[in-house]
């Protein structure tokens, strides 16, 4: 009887996984691992060019990948929970989902996107949450910089990444901090490419790089932004012509009528803001909701992400999936947006309520997208120049985090006409 039974066993648990041909990877609050779950769907599409479902408002935004034992293995290795289920179960969880009554949709994802991260090659004071985030779930990037972006570089990539750069040529406005090394070294790097692309000031070739930026989204690439990368980024691209820079950071004072000569039709999310440029006030504008302005403390400080229509408008649904609606806040040099400079077009993707203001926002732009996302490090309330990195290690499940990852993924929908 053992040597009937035993083989027996082995056949059934044969039989069982060929017929159980799909792995759901929940991104509920039973998932392990919400962050590595990102990167196992990245890593398929990528390794395998196998379609995946993504199930939008199913169970936090679950993943449903074709069985294959390398992906469950993998999962594991990853720490990544996963559900073996039947193309029966399968099916009928798709049927849920497309029922008219349901705010749910299934998308494609097919081809991954082509990641580019915009940093500067030497040394910063402080780490970068994206590449934070996709060094952590394994999903590979390249790092380029003004002269890649100037060389035309920028086709070659499907989405783009800009965190905590200042696109004004105003060093980041730390001039408190310009007898450290690492200023001095950012200071001289970013001369010494306007000098190699005969610009004669940095700011001039830091507008470059915006207006190259614009070209890249508005024929079709992603761009998402992240810290004083949103703000700095438009108040660039308004002041084309303007001086806006004092003395302290290129030799001569700033135009006297700057905030009379701004042209917000040059920008993609903001309006009628104003520049702020005394040189030692470490803010750029007024479209920044600042710490004091808040009044907000850490206990207190939560964002709220809005709830979409799934089938009507997938793209603003696809950015907000997550297992939490109410999300911790963190600072940031920007770290929300104020309601009345945000362009009508654009969506609002979360809020603090409590402040009225936003956190987290999204809109096409010609051909292409980008997404504003306030703050520095989702896990680090206020992170201090020359602490360490956040140990995602620590934050597996990081609600905050997750909303980066979306970004990572919605390139590779499959496209098809948006209500958006």
């Amino acid at each position: 009887m053992v040597r009937l039974f035993i083989p027996l066993i082995i056949f059934l648990g044969i039989t069982t996984h060929s017929m159980a041909n799909r792995l759901l990877v929940p991104m509920d609050n039973s998932q392990k691992n919400h962050l590595k779950a990102y990167g196992i769907a990245y890593w398929v599409l990528k390794l395998y060019d196998s379609e995946i479902d993504w199930l939008l408002n199913y169970r936090g935004g679950s993943f449903l990948i074709p069985y294959n034992q390398k992906f469950a293995t993998e999962m594991t290795i990853r720490g990544v929970s996963y559900e073996v289920i039947s193309e029966g179960d399968a099916a009928s969880i798709l049927s849920d989902i497309g029922s008219q009554n349901a705010n749910m949709d299934a998308v494609k994802l097919q081809k991954p996107p082509r990641i580019a991260v915009y940093s500067p090659k030497s040394k910063q004071p402080w780490d970068d949450a994206v590449t934070l985030v996709l060094t952590y779930a394994e999903i590979p990037y390249d790092v380029v910089f003004d002269e890649e972006v100037l060389n035309g570089k920028l086709p070659e990539y499907d989405w783009l990444h800009l965190h905590h750069e200042d696109f004004t040529g105003q060093y980041g406005k730390f001039f408190q901090f310009k007898d450290y090394p690492w200023y001095r070294d950012q200071k001289r790097e970013a001369e010494q490419i306007a000098e190699k692309f005969n610009f004669p000031k940095v700011s001039l070739m830091k507008l470059a790089v915006a207006k190259s930026i614009r070209e890249f989204v508005a024929g079709g690439g992603f761009m998402f932004a992240m810290c004083n990368a949103t703000d700095t980024y438009e108040l660039a691209l308004a002041a084309e012509g303007v001086d806006i820079v004092e003395s302290p950071y290129d030799g001569d004072p700033a135009d006297p009528n700057v905030n009379e000569k701004l042209d917000y039709g040059k920008t993609l999310a903001f309006k009628d803001f104003k520049a702020i440029t005394d040189p030692y006030q470490i803010e750029f504008s007024t479209i920044d909701n600042q710490p004091q302005e808040r009044g907000l403390l850490e206990p207190n400080d939560f964002f709220t992400l809005f709830e979409f229509s799934a089938k009507w408008d997938p793209i603003p649904t696809m950015l907000t999936q997550n297992h939490k609606s109410l999300i911790k806040g963190f600072l940031g040099q920007t770290t929300a947006f104020k309601k009345q400079y945000i362009k009508p077009e654009v969506v609002i993707l979360a809020e603090t309520k409590s402040v009225g203001e936003a956190r987290y926002i999204h809109s096409p732009f010609g051909k292409g997208f980008f997404t504003f996302y306030g703050g520095h490090d989702p896990e680090d309330y206020q992170h201090r120049i020359g602490e360490e990195p956040t140990d995602l290690n620590l934050h597996p499940n990081s609600a905050g985090y997750r909303l980066i990852l979306n970004n990572i993924l919605f390139p590779a929908a499959k496209k098809k006409k948006l209500k958006t």
